[in-house]
């Protein structure tokens, strides 16, 4: 039987598990955790700054070693239920030297709280950051928002909230823009798949947290990176999400990474001639010689 496009339960199920899908991901995993440790040894971080009251409710921060700085806020994947910062910390290694403050972000995860409450968490981090970055060379009105996987998802939440809800003197471009790798954008077939178990996310959570289906408010840029070697689904939540934001008439950019799958795209990051490195400079107005986006 059907259940979601084309898919029975069986076949969706397997477009969601990035695991099947790249037999090899221990080994991205396991250098994930040896570069971090070694950026840790690199560069100066604060450690477990608490943003909110939950016990997650905690973020890192790489200060740039000039005042005023661009921020890079980065949130990491793991379908909102996995993983965590400390293994992310490698992202900083990308962007403190070019002397951009770098942020690492945690937050609550599933089943212990919702999906509704993850959002909010993240929204709340914005906040205090908005409001404390200037501690950590760090300029409030640079902030950049960066994620992969469920972080990617939520990355676009962010450039989807009205920030004067929270507090009405906050700018209404709170985030200058945004970069959501591999992202997930629609929740309909994350809902109806295996991992739903886990989440327990019902239709109307889905919907209101879904940014393909949220009216597009925020004219900043967004960047979507996906890998070629990502399964049709992911594919498609890419392109999806891309042809919203292009019907909303705001600037939105589509990666298609050649021989990058859900697990490797991200280590692109590291290197500094890679698609996905050159943009994000770029996006954030890092002065460099190679212009990817015409």
């Amino acid at each position: 039987m059907l259940i979601y496009k084309n898919y029975d339960q069986e076949a969706l199920d397997r477009q969601y598990n990035n695991r099947l899908k790249v037999p090899g991901f221990a080994a991205h995993l396991d250098r994930w955790e040896l570069l971090s440790r070694e950026t840790e040894k690199m560069f100066h971080c604060c450690k477990d700054l608490r943003y909110g009251q939950l016990p997650r409710e905690r973020l890192d921060i790489y200060p740039s070693s000039f005042p005023n700085a661009t921020t890079l806020v980065f949130i990491h994947g793991g379908y909102w239920h996995m993983f965590d910062k400390e293994s992310f910390q490698f992202i900083a290694r990308a962007f403190q030297p070019r002397g951009i403050t770098t942020v690492l972000l945690n937050y609550p995860l599933a089943p212990a709280n919702t999906l509704d409450q993850i959002v909010l968490s993240c929204r709340t981090a914005l906040v205090w950051l908005h409001e404390n970055l200037s501690a950590f060379n760090g300029n409030s009105n640079k902030i950049f928002v960066a994620g992969h996987s469920a972080g990617g998802h939520l990355a676009a939440m962010l450039m989807e909230t009205s920030w004067r809800q929270f507090n009405p003197n906050l700018p209404v471009d709170l985030i200058k823009g945004a970069v959501a790798i591999s992202g997930i954008f629609n929740l309909t077939p994350i809902r109806l798949s295996y991992l739903n178990k886990v989440l327990n996310i019902h239709s109307e959570a889905a919907i209101r947290n879904s940014p393909v289906y949220i009216q597009q408010v925020k004219s900043a840029p967004l960047i979507l990176a996906v890998g070629k070697e990502e399964t049709a689904e992911f594919q498609e939540q890419s392109a999806e999400m891309y042809a919203a934001r292009k019907a909303a008439g705001f600037p939105v950019h589509l990666l298609e990474m050649p021989e990058q799958n859900h697990y490797s795209i991200i280590e692109t990051i590291l290197d500094q001639n890679s698609l996905l490195s050159i943009v994000m400079r770029q996006m954030m107005g890092i002065k460099m010689n190679v212009s990817a986006i015409e």
